[in-house]
């Protein structure tokens, strides 16, 4: 499943907590997770690949970090 992370309306966003979840829901390495989460927090959306079997979990966690999300596919 595809996800398109629009932006995080928290007031004080975590970074280190973002990276992280980015990084186990989308198996991605810890620096390129690192850019993405200083992208989306630019105010960029960005697009990430979820394994079908995370998606309730990934959803819950990005619901919970205030990250606005699309899911494309």
């Amino acid at each position: 499943m595809k996800i398109n992370l629009l932006s995080c309306d928290a007031q004080r966003p975590d970074r280190r907590a973002i990276s992280k979840c980015i990084t186990e829901i989308s198996n991605i390495s810890g620096s390129l997770s690192n850019e993405l989460t200083d992208i989306l927090l630019e105010g960029d959306a960005v697009d990430i690949e979820v394994e079908d079997k995370n998606s309730g979990t990934a959803l819950r966690a990005l619901r919970k970090l205030n990250i606005d999300y699309e899911i494309i596919e």
